[in-house]
């Protein structure tokens, strides 16, 4: 029986919360190592992808009749977008689809690093409550209303995120040269700057661009250098990014208050990465998770459900996909 469709994650990921692939689609589940993987390439027709994982060379695609790549995600990254477009490989993806995950993401930890709850935690785990909690008084540890959030690409996550922490009382400026929503844009009130006023002016400063040569090091040490001093930093982008040395740098100095970091320059992040490597104080301040921002169960049944529907509109009703990005 010859193959449909190549899907580079286990069937058990869409099972598991409810979405069944179409029965109707002959779909071989592989790894992007297996050896048979440019053989089955050859003929399918189609190839879903989580948005997350290992660069796919182009040469694996050399003489495939693959007509449409859909990643199962927002980020394109992954693959070589010029290669396939001059082979004609359409490149959908699922824009959006984890905007709620991310946002909750973001304001949770704005909130846990703007309240230190983890540093209070390791704090009372010491028998440390009276001392704790003196100081966590003395400072007068902010919460979200009243703050300045900038947010950094405002597309439909960055969109999202911007509504949530403006709903919790927060001020929104943002940059962006073509902003997806006008309309949404104006009902929160969000006010655009250049790059370098937001890093000025905002307490907290949230990141939402896709991986680019024109985004790339887009915050490095002169860029964290303008932030305002003890502000907080939110990368659940992609890795690249930020200059991960230099951020460390500004935690330690004091200038900046926090980050949290979702993505990192590798994946895995390397031993002697700098936000793995940092010390005890940089530590307390310094929030890392593995790349699980936009994942939860319910932003997971909306990515996968999206991206087999589009699947099966060219497939099976021969009509073009929707949310193509090349």
């Amino acid at each position: 029986m010859s193959t449909d469709v190549v899907c580079l994650r286990p069937k058990d990921d869409f099972l598991n919360i409810g979405v069944t692939p179409p029965e109707s689609l002959s779909i071989r589940y592989m790894a992007p190592t297996d050896a048979d993987l440019v053989q089955h390439l050859a003929t399918a027709r189609a190839l879903v992808i989580p948005a997350v994982g290992p660069k796919l060379d182009a040469k694996l695609f050399a003489g495939s009749r693959i007509e449409l790549i859909q990643v199962t995600g927002a980020g394109i990254d992954r693959l070589d977008a010029d290669a396939m477009k001059a082979k004609g490989i359409a490149i959908a993806n699922v824009p959006g689809g984890s905007s709620t995950a991310i946002a909750e993401y973001a304001v949770s930890s704005a909130l846990a690093l703007l309240r230190r709850t983890f540093w209070a935690d390791g704090e009372l785990r010491k028998g440390l409550y009276v001392d704790a909690r003196r100081r966590m008084v003395s400072e007068n540890l902010a919460g979200l209303e009243g703050l300045t959030v900038g947010v950094v690409g405002l597309g439909v996550i960055g969109m999202t995120v911007a509504q949530t922490f403006h709903s919790l009382g927060s001020r929104i400026v943002y940059h962006d040269p073509a902003p997806r929503d006008a309309d949404a844009v104006s009902r929160i009130d969000a006010v655009a700057l250049p790059l370098n006023e937001l890093l000025a002016a905002a307490d907290i400063v949230t990141l939402h661009v896709p991986l680019l040569p024109s985004t790339a090091s887009m915050l490095g040490e002169r860029e964290l250098g303008q932030m305002k001093a003890g502000a907080i930093l939110i990368n659940a982008a992609r890795g690249g990014i930020v200059d991960e040395a230099a951020l460390v740098q500004y935690l330690a100095n004091g200038h900046l208050g926090g980050a949290a970091v979702d993505v990192y320059s590798s994946e895995p992040p390397a031993e002697d990465n700098p936000l793995i490597t940092a010390g005890d104080e940089v530590g307390r301040r310094l929030l890392l998770t593995p790349h699980i921002a936009g994942v939860t169960r319910q932003a997971w049944a909306n990515l996968f459900s999206s991206a087999w529907d589009n699947v099966e509109r060219l497939l099976l009703h021969d009509e073009p996909p929707v949310n193509r990005v090349i």
